[in-house]
C-alpha cells in the first residue's frame, strides 16, 4: 500500500514536471515571437495551451483519487494539496504566456513595428523561466532554501517591470505614434511580472509542504 502511494505520488510529480517544462517553453516562445514578430511561433504557443489544461485536470483527478482512497495525513496530505495548487499556478503562467503571444499577433496584424530593440522584457522572461524551473525542482526535491531564493528573483522581476513601464510611458509622451505599441509592451511586462508572482506562489507551497506553515514570500 505504501509503495503504491509513493508510485502514485511520483506520477503526480512527473505530471508537474511536464507542466513546468511546458511553461518554460511557452514563455520562451512567446517572448521570442514578440521580439521577432513571429506569427507562426505565437500561434504555436496558443495551440499548446490545451495541453496545459489537460495536465492540470490529470493532476487534480489523481490527487482527488489519492486523498479519497489513501486518506493521507500530515506531510503526505500537504504534498498532495500543494500539487493541486502548483498545477493551478502553472496553468495561470501558461495563460499569461498565451497573452504575450496574442500581443505578438495584434502587432503583426496591425503592421506595427517595434520602435526599439527589446532588452528588459527578454531579461524578465529569462528570470521567470528560471524561477519556474527552480520552483518545480524545489517541489520534487523538497528544497526549501532553493524555493526561498525565488523571492529574491521576484524582486528583480518587479524592478525590471517598473523600469520597463517607466520607459514606455516616457516613450508614449515623447512620440504619440508609438502609444499603441508601447501599451502592448507594458501589458507584456505585466504578464511576466504576474508569472513571477505565480512562481513565488509555488515556492510558498514548497515551504508549506516541508514546514506545515504558510509563508508569504511576495
Amino acid at each position: 500500500m505504501i509503495r503504491q502511494f509513493e508510485q502514485s505520488l511520483q506520477d503526480v510529480k512527473d505530471l508537474l514536471l511536464q507542466m513546468g517544462e511546458k511553461v518554460e517553453i511557452a514563455i520562451d516562445k512567446a517572448v521570442k515571437s514578440l521580439v521577432n514578430l513571429d506569427e507562426k511561433m505565437a500561434r504555436e504557443v496558443l495551440d499548446s495551451d490545451s495541453e496545459m489544461d489537460e495536465l492540470e485536470n490529470q493532476i487534480d483527478d489523481r490527487v482527488a483519487k489519492l486523498i479519497v482512497t489513501q486518506q493521507p495525513v500530515a506531510k503526505d496530505l500537504r504534498r498532495l494539496i500543494a500539487a493541486m495548487k502548483i498545477a493551478t499556478d502553472m496553468e495561470r503562467m501558461a495563460d499569461y504566456a498565451c497573452n504575450i503571444a496574442r500581443v505578438t499577433l495584434r502587432l503583426v496584424e496591425s503592421g506595427q513595428p517595434l520602435f526599439k530593440k527589446l532588452e528588459d522584457i527578454p531579461r524578465m522572461a529569462r528570470i521567470t523561466q528560471q524561477m519556474v524551473h527552480d520552483g518545480i525542482n524545489s517541489y520534487i526535491d523538497g528544497n526549501v532554501e532553493l524555493s526561498k531564493q525565488l523571492a529574491q528573483r521576484d524582486d528583480e522581476v518587479d524592478r525590471l517591470y517598473h523600469a520597463v513601464v517607466k520607459e514606455l510611458l516616457e516613450r508614449m509622451i515623447q512620440r504619440q505614434q508609438f502609444t499603441e505599441a508601447a501599451l502592448h509592451l507594458s501589458f507584456v511586462a505585466r504578464y511576466l511580472e504576474r508569472i513571477a508572482d505565480h512562481a513565488t506562489n509555488v515556492a510558498e507551497s514548497i515551504v508549506y509542504i516541508e514546514t506545515g506553515k504558510r509563508a508569504d514570500l511576495n
